[in-house]
């Protein structure tokens, strides 16, 4: 990570190398959208995601305190995942990526030539 003026890890750097990761904005996106989510929901709402990975990414964002973790001992035991305040705070930039995604990929440029 580059360092910032006094020689200490950039706050930026240090946010864009934890967002970047594979599929971190997507789950947070989903995660955002729904409130909270069971693991195998979230797993079915996210194709294409490895269990292996969702777990990784999943644990990650709770050790940087964006999501939250809640476990019941039932059987069999739930556990669900939702945002924290601090992930909530990711959301209005979150959002702005989905309106702009919208624009570009959902739907034909109007200046396009075709």
């Amino acid at each position: 990570m580059p360092p910032c003026e006094n020689n200490q890890p950039c706050p930026v750097s240090i946010l864009v190398s934890l967002l970047s990761g594979p599929w971190t904005l997507y789950i947070l996106w989903v995660l955002g959208s729904k409130k909270s989510m069971r693991f195998g929901a979230l797993s079915r709402e996210i194709q294409g995601i490895s269990t292996k990975v969702l777990t990784e990414r999943l644990r990650m964002l709770e050790t940087e305190g964006i999501i939250y973790r809640e476990y019941k001992a039932t059987i069999p035991p739930q556990v669900t995942y939702g945002l924290t305040s601090r992930g909530q705070e990711l959301m209005g930039v979150i959002e702005q990526i989905d309106a702009i995604a919208q624009r570009w990929y959902g739907q034909p440029p109007k200046d396009s030539v075709g």
